[in-house]
């Protein structure tokens, strides 16, 4: 039997996290913010793959969800970074744990994938 604690109605806790997170790149985002601002240039590096339109996006996004600021310091040639809000800041540390599970299981995780992409 599932009690109204163990539901997820579109109100729950994990829904809005969900919702601020969602994308495959925000999660990365907020990680590699962490330890302190950065540049759009610098994120890009650190995070290979990502096109420079979706990273622009979920800038954008994570800015109007208040997780991130951006400071334009209004300079030639133009200056910008990213930090954490607080709001953000207690969001990436909710991150680390899902990385230490990651990191714990990784091996597993390998083979699981290898055996997911080789299905027709």
């Amino acid at each position: 039997m599932t009690t109204s604690s163990e539901t997820c109605d579109p109100g729950c806790g994990l829904n809005a996290t969900l919702r601020i997170i969602s994308g495959k790149w925000k999660p990365l985002v907020l990680f590699f913010l962490r330890d302190g601002p950065k540049r759009y240039g610098e994120l890009k590096r650190l995070i290979p793959g990502v096109s420079d339109k979706v990273l622009i996006q979920q800038l954008k996004d994570l800015e109007a969800d208040r997780v991130l600021a951006r400071t334009d310091y209004k300079e030639v040639p133009p200056r910008v970074d990213y930090a954490l809000t607080a709001l953000g800041r207690s969001l990436a540390d909710a991150i680390i744990p899902l990385c230490t599970w990651g990191t714990e299981n990784m091996v597993e995780m390998a083979s699981i994938f290898a055996k997911r992409d080789t299905l027709p």
